[in-house]
């Protein structure tokens, strides 16, 4: 019986997570769908789950074993090589929609684009304000731009690809007259990356690795793909919660203004923009 095995799952699965019921329940939905909670399990079905809590309780992300995740109302594709979408990100979206209010076909570029989640997103609330945004999702590893393919084909996405290295000026020079820069960027310092839990572990290291200090991006992106922005035009990047000082500071040496800082829901820094003086 499926609830038989829900309950032995939850007892495991209290060892690792708060949420043992939910995670359960994921797992569950996945093999069984939403047929009732009390039916008999089939020998295929049973090893499937058995299998999955087995993945789970080795400390493999939930989303890398139901293979994807929900963002922003949104669906994704997602496994070992791209990094995992996380809510944390949303505030990165909402701060770039409310910067993008006044700018009708806006032109972006997502830089560090791994399952194409945020470029996504603006893609499809853009289109509910009837404001189709020119969107380009850039992207350097291999195992990431398969996934970010896989999800631009599941939401009949118009985001185009481009395959390159964000901190290379030449890649950079491909665009021009931008209204707005969007990244995600790795950020996690060496420190960090010492104290990873479990889980992250199985995250792609070059989607987290900031460098020692963990600001390489912030530096060379700031710098680099200044030139790409239109006067006017938003740089707007999502930090980790103490980095909002630090990226600040880059971002006015750079010598964009109005820089500021969003918090996400648990009030904690989480946004970083500038504008590129006009």
């Amino acid at each position: 019986m499926i609830r038989e095995w829900k309950a032995k799952a939850e007892k495991e699965l209290e060892r690792i997570t708060d949420s043992p019921s939910f995670e359960a329940g994921c797992m569950a939905q996945e093999v069984i769908g939403h047929r009732f909670s009390d039916i008999e399990l089939s020998p295929g079905e049973l090893k499937r789950l058995d299998d999955m809590l087995s993945r789970r309780l080795n400390s493999e992300p939930l989303q890398y074993i139901l293979g994807k995740w929900e963002f922003y109302g949104l669906e994704f594709f997602v496994g070992e090589g791209v990094l995992i979408p996380r809510q944390d990100t949303e505030t990165l979206v909402d701060t770039a929609l409310k910067l993008l209010k006044a700018v009708r076909l806006p032109k972006i570029a997502d830089l560090c684009s791994g399952s194409g989640c945020i470029a996504v997103a603006l893609e499809k609330e853009l289109e509910k304000a009837e404001n189709q945004g020119d969107i380009a999702a850039v992207e350097k590893h291999d195992e990431a731009k398969k996934y970010l393919e896989k999800n631009l084909r599941l939401h009949n996405s118009k985001v185009r690809l481009f395959v390159g290295d964000v901190l290379d000026e030449k890649t950079a020079d491909e665009y021009s007259n931008l209204d707005m820069i969007v990244s995600n960027p790795p950020y996690l310092t060496a420190q960090d990356m010492k104290n990873l839990q479990k889980e992250v572990r199985f995250e792609p290291k070059e989607a987290l690795f900031g460098d020692d200090d963990g600001l390489l991006f912030y530096k060379g992106i700031s710098r680099i793909w200044r030139k790409a922005l239109k006067p006017g035009g938003y740089i707007v990047f999502e930090i980790g919660f103490e980095q909002a000082k630090d990226v600040s500071g880059i971002l006015l040496g750079c010598g964009y203004s109005d820089v500021a800082v969003v918090k996400d829901l648990c009030g904690k820094d989480r946004v970083v923009y500038g504008k590129k003086a006009d």
